[in-house]
């Protein structure tokens, strides 16, 4: 089970406005009347549980993730949003987010990806495409966007505006949002940037901050693993980002991770585990997640859990469970 900050699920109980906040909030264990604290966690599972509560009740949660995005504040975020904000320039400020995504959540990870002169902002998030996933993703996205539009000079918009998931009933509040086009079905969660615009100077950017800044949050980041960050985890992130290319080898993902293939193995031998293990788990878990919580075909989950056809998926399948992954799915949609 994963962690999120209780900042996100404030600021979407107060986006959505309504009576019903306070029960929101106690629903996870948080004190209505308490101050947002970014350090503050909750279960992820939880957090998306929540989200699908809030979705339903509302009349139309169309633009819900939008709303929330649009309340984020760099200084919500505490020393990661001040890190954010006196970054030399957007470039800057992609840099620290892929560097210090862990004292967020741990999730969700941030990727600066380039392209040609300019950038991609990626969003990884492993897991099935239940809705309180996707909302959070679109309002993930929503959020950097804003605080984006806060530090930069000038207009911020992005070349291209790219989401996993399929597109909802009604989109037209998301291309206005974003201020353009939205590719719903892509092989990524992310904003593509120029490099004209990340390049710029950002208002309140300063070195010497920045530098200050980024040596707490080394602090911050160094409790945060403390704490749990531990190398299982870290594995099967990197791998479940990895499964839709085909079953991750060890020197990939070893590579990834900056560690040398005799490194990991011997690292996770000393956690009673092999790496072979681990991804026929990650896999296991994943198409799981897959059939209860989508609505994907079977040879797509396959694609997505790493399998080469549908019937490499059923062999897994009747190994895992004794049964083929069809009847896995009915029984526990009750048919």
């Amino acid at each position: 089970m994963g962690s999120v900050t209780s900042l996100y699920l404030r600021k979407v109980v107060a986006a959505v406005g309504g009576t019903g906040g306070p029960a929101y909030l106690r629903a996870v264990g948080l004190d209505p009347d308490a101050q947002a604290d970014v350090a503050t966690m909750i279960a992820d599972t939880a957090y998306y549980d929540l989200l699908e509560r809030i979705a339903h009740d509302l009349p139309d949660a169309t633009d819900m993730a939008l709303r929330v995005g649009a309340t984020m504040r760099c200084d919500d975020y505490g020393a990661f949003g001040l890190a954010w904000k006196t970054a030399p320039t957007l470039r800057d400020s992609f840099r620290r987010a892929a560097r210090y995504w862990r004292v967020l959540t741990s999730v969700a990870e941030f990727e600066v990806r380039p392209e040609g002169p300019g950038a991609w902002f990626m969003l990884h998030r492993a897991g099935a495409r239940r809705l309180g996933l996707r909302l959070s993703n679109e309002a993930t996205l929503a959020s950097a966007l804003t605080i984006m539009r806060e530090v930069a000079p000038g207009a911020v918009q992005p070349l291209e505006v790219h989401l996993r998931h399929p597109a909802p009933r009604a989109s037209a509040p998301h291309a206005g949002w974003f201020g353009g086009p939205v590719t719903w079905d892509s092989d990524r969660d992310g904003l593509l940037l120029s490099g004209e615009l990340i390049d710029r100077p950002n208002r309140l950017g300063d070195a010497g901050l920045s530098a200050y800044l980024d040596a707490q949050l080394d602090a911050a980041l160094d409790r945060v693993r403390g704490a749990g960050d531990d190398l299982p985890s870290a594995v099967r992130r990197a791998v479940e980002r990895s499964l839709s290319d085909g079953v991750p080898e060890l020197a990939r993902i070893a590579a990834a991770m900056g560690r040398s293939e005799r490194a990991l193995q011997r690292a996770l031998a000393a956690e009673g585990m092999s790496f072979r293990a681990l991804v026929d788990h990650v896999r296991q878990d994943l198409a799981e997640g897959l059939l209860v919580n989508s609505d994907y075909a079977l040879a797509e989950i396959a694609f997505l859990a790493g399998f080469s056809e549908q019937s490499a998926l059923t062999r897994a399948f009747r190994r895992w469970r004794g049964e083929p992954p069809a009847a896995f799915r009915a029984a526990r949609r009750g048919g």
